[in-house]
């Protein structure tokens, strides 16, 4: 007994100091990371150089901004590769009026990201070259999402053995009864809207005619709107881009490339290489001066970056909207920074910047309840919306002074949901497994996963999702000035296109997160002397470094390795921890 005793004794002990020496280890690591943060930027200005290039390299996932480091991911190595939207945006334009710079080459390598981010990517770009100043664009061969981008720089070059990919946009959903059928689950759906299609993966094998239609309004709208960029770009008709993806352009010719202006040139990249040097008047034996976007924001003169007594606060909304956990838009945290918001003076106003296809409808609540608050105090409450603001996105968008949304940014899908699944077939059937229960009450083991529900049971819940869906309708209604009929008629879960929810009043402006920073400027009187602040602070504390690593690294462990079907796994770990009443738009791969 004591030998037992002492050998677990001593086991605790040795993981105790395996804890400390590891804590230890991470702290070191942690300074070290700051110190060295604090050596690179000076390295960068001292060999920032004139005649120099901001060099956009289109590779990876493309993020609203950096995130907080994951200390162990950086440890393992399996940091996934990401390009930052802000710091790619304040690049561009501090980049327009530095004399060092003299022009953007655009590095098309195959990027992930979504259609608004890019849209306001484009918007920069164009402003860049409105300062006198050229891009030039080159790829070993184009994907479609990269070539929107692309188009819009003065010369557009291309690998003489590569190809340009225009085929379109498609929206691809998948469906999942199947595969719960073979395994003996039932999804039991209750819900209200029409169009609310974000459940129908788990009761059907292919998309309703609703979901179908208004998939294709939204996706005609959205292609009319990158296809006729393109066009006006490379000086062609939009009947023009239409023919290239009609006809498959990753089968062009070179020579057919050149005809039709897809590019302007055929170069191998060393190639370019030498042609930029001699744009910037370098030498064909110097190295050309090129300088990433993350590494010019730390350097340059960022417009409104400084300290300033007039401050505006951007506070991001980025991802699932959850009641608690670790990632996305999680109540319990954005909720007291809200408040916190509200009770800081030095805040001038406040602009959420939204990309959430939705969520919890509990969290939905408490986030605007919390923008609620800070409206009381008077101060401009404005939204800016990305990639999506739709469902809990723009549950929790609703209530702002000003909503902007880019042509592109999916919106609206205002309805709401609930999914209790019932595994007795599963149970009984396939494992062999049966349960008896005894109850107090009638409802006493209400939800289970072992028995359907009752028809009280289905009644009573739709009951519930029918008030909250009368909730999200008056929040919409109160937000919008227009009545709950008015709401309804454009809402039954349908989503919507930026440009069509402008045009039925779900927004208010087409335009970028920094038009609407410009804007909120203009209406608080700060001329050019404000700063802006954003929110959450992406530089953590060492707690914040070392908290919650494991989880972090498994994630990017699975995405590494499961790859395209790390969407899969997503899903299902979303289904278990969801909460059970949803505002969620459907999770569809538009490409």
């Amino acid at each position: 007994m004591m030998k037992r005793f002492i050998s677990a004794l001593l086991g605790s002990l040795a993981a105790i100091w395996i804890s400390v020496i590891l804590l230890f280890f991470l702290l070191i690591l942690f300074v070290a990371a700051i110190i060295s943060n604090s050596f690179s930027s000076q390295t960068i200005a001292l060999s920032f150089k004139d005649k120099s290039i901001l060099h956009i390299e289109l590779k990876g996932e493309l993020t609203e901004r950096p995130v907080q480091p994951d200390v162990m991911s950086e440890l393992y190595g399996t940091s996934p590769l990401t390009m930052h939207l802000n710091n790619m945006i304040n690049s561009i334009s501090a980049a327009a009026n530095d004399d060092k710079i003299e022009g953007i080459y655009l590095d098309c390598k195959g990027s992930i990201g979504g259609l608004a981010q890019r849209y306001e990517l484009i918007e920069a770009l164009d402003k860049f070259k409105a300062s006198g100043k050229w891009i030039v664009a080159y790829a070993d061969s184009y994907i479609q999402s990269d070539y929107y981008i692309a188009s819009v720089a003065d010369e557009l070059y291309l690998n003489p053995a590569g190809m340009v990919d225009v085929h379109g946009l498609s929206a691809t959903t998948m469906f999942y009864k199947g595969l719960l059928d073979k395994i003996g689950v039932e999804m039991q759906i209750i819900k209200v809207g029409t169009f609310k299609s974000a459940v129908e993966p788990f009761i059907l094998t292919e998309s309703s005619e609703a979901s179908r239609l208004q998939q294709r309004v939204f996706l005609d709208n959205i292609w009319n709107c990158i296809g006729n960029s393109i066009a006006s770009a490379r000086e062609v008709t939009f009947e023009d881009v239409n023919y290239w993806a009609d006809s498959l352009a990753m089968t062009f010719s070179p020579e057919e490339y050149l005809e039709y202006n897809v590019i302007d040139d055929l170069k191998y990249r060393h190639d370019v290489e030498e042609y930029l040097k001699t744009k910037t008047g370098l030498k064909s034996d110097d190295d050309l001066r090129m300088i990433t976007p993350d590494n010019y924001v730390q350097i340059a003169d960022i417009p409104h970056s400084g300290r300033n007594s007039n401050r505006i606060a951007v506070l991001y909304a980025v991802g699932d909207i959850v009641d608690e956990g670790e990632g996305g838009i999680v109540a319990s945290q954005l909720v007291p920074q809200i408040l916190r918001l509200k009770k800081n003076d030095k805040i001038g106003g406040l602009i959420l910047r939204v990309n959430s296809g939705g969520g919890s409808a509990f969290a939905s609540e408490q986030i605007w309840e919390a923008l609620e608050q800070f409206k009381s105090t008077g101060r401009p409450f404005y939204v800016s919306m990305s990639d999506y603001a739709a469902s809990g996105g723009y549950y929790i968008s609703s209530g702002a002074d000003v909503i902007y949304a880019e042509p592109v940014t999916l919106t609206g899908s205002i309805g709401i949901f609930g999914m209790i699944p019932c595994a007795k077939d599963l149970m009984n059937d396939k494992l062999g497994i049966t349960t008896d229960n005894v109850s107090t009450n009638a409802n006493g083991d209400f939800p289970t996963l072992m028995e359907p529900m009752t028809p009280f049971q289905r009644a009573s819940m739709q009951r519930e999702i029918n008030r909250g869906y009368e909730t999200f309708v008056g929040r919409c209604a109160q937000g919008r000035h227009m009545s709950a009929d008015s709401i309804k008629a454009i809402a039954e879960g349908r989503v919507w296109d930026g440009k069509t929810a402008l045009e039925i009043g779900l927004v208010d402006r087409l335009g970028s997160l920094s038009e609407a920073i410009e804007d909120m400027a203009a209406q608080l009187d700060y001329g050019d002397k404000y700063c802006v602040i954003e929110y959450p602070n992406p530089q953590p504390t060492f707690w914040e470094a070392v908290s919650g690593t494991e989880v972090k690294l498994k994630e990017n462990i699975l995405k590494e390795k499961l790859g395209e079907t790390y969407s899969i796994y997503r899903n299902i770990e979303n289904i278990k921890h969801a909460s059970p009443i949803q505002c969620r738009m459907e999770d569809i791969t538009i490409q």
